[in-house]
């Protein structure tokens, strides 16, 4: 059972469903249609492409072997972490640093380590190939320049504040993740 409202956030009225769950409720905000968007807007410069037999399956092994529950303790917010030790010493007198640059990533062919990751869980001989640097050849090396009605469409949906293809807040989604099925 759902029941619709409405309610006032940041000065603008919004619809929500409220759903019992346990002994409280959980509310999601639902959007206006004038704020859904057609897909096409958005997903219209993908090309369709041919995905090999391989790949799909290497990405389905993939998905098999790393699905779980959903488990929110196991997630930290480092940068809330990092912000608090960074305060703890401002309040404590100490001097503090600029971080040091890191250096930069090694760039290697996902496919190819996927590949090798596959073949040693499997057992099988895991070739070492040596990582591939360069991008592909031709056009693919720069972006494709897009016509100006695609940009304003962009920057339209852009000038949104809410995710304009969402059906329920993100911090509705959570909360419902972390207290798991009603």
């Amino acid at each position: 059972m759902v029941v619709l409202g409405r309610v006032v956030f940041t000065s603008r009225e919004h619809v929500i469903a409220l759903e019992p769950r346990g002994k409280g409720f959980l509310g999601i905000m639902l959007r206006y249609p004038y704020e859904l968007r057609k897909e096409d807007e958005y997903f219209d410069d993908i090309a369709d492409e041919k995905i090999p037999k391989d790949m799909l399956e290497l990405a389905s092994h993939i998905v098999e072997t790393k699905s779980d529950h959903f488990e929110p303790d196991k997630f930290e917010d480092h940068y809330e972490d990092a912000l608090k030790e960074l305060l703890k010493k401002k309040q404590a007198g100490e001097k503090i640093e600029a971080p040091k640059e890191r250096a930069p990533a090694k760039v290697i062919n996902l496919m190819d380590a996927l590949r090798r990751s596959v073949e040693a869980e499997r057992g099988g001989p895991a070739k070492r190939q040596a990582p591939a640097v360069k991008a592909r050849g031709g056009e693919s090396e720069r972006p494709k320049k897009k016509n100006r009605a695609s940009q304003k469409v962009r920057l339209r949906s852009a000038a949104v504040p809410a995710a304009p293809l969402l059906v329920a807040a993100p911090m509705d989604i959570c909360r419902s993740a972390q207290q798991g099925p009603s």
